[in-house]
């Protein structure tokens, strides 16, 4: 078989899903008729007035189903909320590389910043420290990670896939790569116009203070210093570190550890709702009291969704581990839009704006929502149904008493149940 004809059998696959499920939502919603997923025929998109003619971007249009045919429920204009981390420039350094997605990037990306970053055995991201909280999740591999907090109590703790850390703002620390093959994480900052490039590196500090300056501070020879790098090393490579424990001792002499662990095994961690859909993980102070961010990592099964839902108190930052999906986001004003996603994509949804988020693929979607909060809140649409007088909701959209009775009176988060 062609890889055009994969690609039309992707498309078609993906066409037949997508208005199935826009089928049972309208069923389950308004219960008109008999509108059903096997009713509902796909589009074939070959009328006059919808063909393409001339140059087009084919695997980009087949990536981007929602975008290239979208659903007929989808109207105005809503600024995009979906860019790729394929799209971001890659640093490359001798002990790894980095690529970030900001506000300059995804302008509707105002409160958080994301930044990718891989590091070889022995590769170190240099001690450093910025302005904005950092919270991290390991993707592969496993590094080590240290700090030291504003008392000089110190923090030295091995990280393996699916764990996190958080370091508070202004908090030094760094991160290298272990054995066998180094590690690749994600890290989340509370700032959307955080700049990865610019963050506060020693080795930048001091090349650029007088060596008298930093000979009367240390209490030692000038020649000490001669060795400092003359330009940051950002990323570099060097051997692994030394023994977990002997490191920690090390670290710890004088002033002790840090009273709060900077890091959380989120995968040893058991999920706070499971159902026939998938499950999620929430993650916010009430478990990890470090800094005001939460966290949901979601695995949503082949047709499982992320029901329709807001959230109250923040912005939603995502990033999409693996798998595909795709988000209708509703703008309010008789506006609304559906986008596609992959791994390595970034999604942003403002403040209260109403979405879902649904499998279209045939594996596991997993994908992780961030948020500029200590405290994770979501409202949910069934739930927020199931609550409310069933007269009045009956009154609004004109569905049978039995289906209002029906609705879970918890919320289900990812369904099927």
């Amino acid at each position: 078989m062609s890889d055009i004809e994969n690609d039309e059998k992707k498309i078609s696959r993906r066409n037949i899903f997508g208005l199935g499920s826009a089928a049972v939502a309208a069923a389950a919603l308004t219960m008109v008729g008999e509108t059903t997923a096997e009713a509902q025929q796909p589009a074939s998109h070959t009328a006059s007035k919808e063909i393409n003619p001339g140059q087009q971007n084919g695997p980009l249009a087949a990536e981007n189903p929602d975008s290239e045919w979208p659903p007929p429920t989808d109207s105005g204009s809503v600024k995009p909320f979906k860019y790729s981390f394929s799209l971001s420039r890659k640093r490359i350094e001798s002990g790894g590389w980095t690529r970030q997605v900001t506000v300059r990037d995804l302008p509707i990306s105002t409160a958080i910043a994301g930044v990718e970053m891989r590091l070889t055995a022995g590769g170190v991201r240099e001690l450093h420290w910025h302005v904005e909280a950092e919270w991290a999740i390991m993707l592969y591999g496993s590094a080590r990670i240290t700090a030291v907090d504003q008392e000089g109590r110190s923090f030295v703790s091995d990280v393996s896939k699916g764990d996190l850390w958080l370091f508070p703002p202004g908090v030094p620390h760094s991160i290298q790569g272990l054995g066998p093959d180094g590690c690749k994480f994600l890290l989340v900052f509370d700032n959307g116009n955080f700049d990865e490039f610019h963050t506060f590196l020693i080795t930048d500090w001091l090349s650029h203070t007088p060596k008298e300056v930093l000979a009367k501070n240390f209490d030692v020879p000038q020649s000490t210093f001669d060795a400092v790098p003359k330009k940051e090393l950002f990323i570099f490579q060097t051997a692994l570190p030394g023994d977990l424990h002997a490191e920690q001792t090390e670290a710890a002499k004088g002033t002790g550890t840090v009273p709060k662990r900077f890091d959380f095994k989120a995968s040893a961690m058991k999920p706070s709702k499971v159902t026939r859909g998938g499950e999620v993980k929430i993650i916010d102070s009430r478990i990890f009291p470090v800094i005001p961010i939460s966290a949901a990592i979601v695995t949503l099964k082949p047709g499982g969704l992320r029901e329709l839902h807001w959230h109250p108190n923040a912005d939603e930052w995502q990033y999409y581990i693996t798998g595909k999906g795709r988000m209708t986001v509703f703008a309010a004003a008789t506006t609304a839009r559906t986008m596609d996603f992959e791994e390595g994509d970034v999604g942003y949804i403002p403040i209260s704006n109403p979405h879902y988020i649904e499998n279209t693929g045939d594996s596991d979607l997993v994908f992780i929502e961030m948020f500029k909060s200590s405290e994770y809140q979501d409202i949910s649409l069934a739930e927020w149904m199931a609550h409310t007088p069933h007269l009045l909701m009956n009154q609004h959209l004109g569905v049978t008493m039995s289906m209002l009775d029906s609705i879970p009176k918890e919320e289900a988060v990812v369904t099927p149940l």
